[in-house]
């Protein structure tokens, strides 16, 4: 089994490996050609950073992290914000790792927070509550015409039949 790969820079990795005599043996093979692939793929608070965007706009990728927010912890960790990701050295993403660890609530933890604020909401009763209990806007905006994200696909509704005489 020959398994061919190539990198940005052009360069070809060929790897040949008598047939797979098991699953096992051809789970292993592809889970190293998938490995191969991801060699210099910045990895931050468990997300992979897309390798050829600069970045300030590579670090949007994370949950929580905006552009304003990813300039600011770039600034912090003094790294330029032009270089792409993939040109970021090992010292340069622990730094951003660092500052977004130190000052944060990224990915999972602020998923939850926003959940159980959710939640509260829902528990105590309040207009917001009952709203995203139900499924309408929250925020005061028009439910007759628009709002279809909020409450899905329309519903038609068929009209009464009128009586004969």
């Amino acid at each position: 089994m020959t398994v061919r790969l190539s990198d940005e820079k052009g360069a070809f990795i060929l790897l040949t490996r008598k047939t797979p005599s098991s699953n096992r043996d051809r789970d292993n093979l592809t889970n190293f050609a998938t490995y191969l692939k991801k060699i210099n793929m910045a990895r931050i608070v468990g997300v992979d950073l897309p390798k050829h965007k600069r970045g300030e706009v590579g670090l949007t990728y994370i949950y929580g992290v905006g552009r304003s927010t990813a300039q600011k912890v770039l600034d912090k960790a003094g790294v330029d914000r032009d270089i792409i990701v993939e040109d970021w050295t090992d010292d340069q993403i622990n730094s951003i790792r660092k500052v977004l660890n130190e000052n944060f609530k990224l990915e999972g933890e602020l998923r939850s927070e926003t959940q159980l604020n959710i939640k509260r909401l829902m528990d105590i009763g309040c207009y917001r509550g009952v709203r995203h209990r139900i499924g309408l806007p929250v925020r005061g905006q028009s439910t007759k015409n628009n709002a279809r994200t909020r409450k899905g696909r329309k519903k038609t509704v068929a009209n009464k039949k009128k009586a004969t005489k």
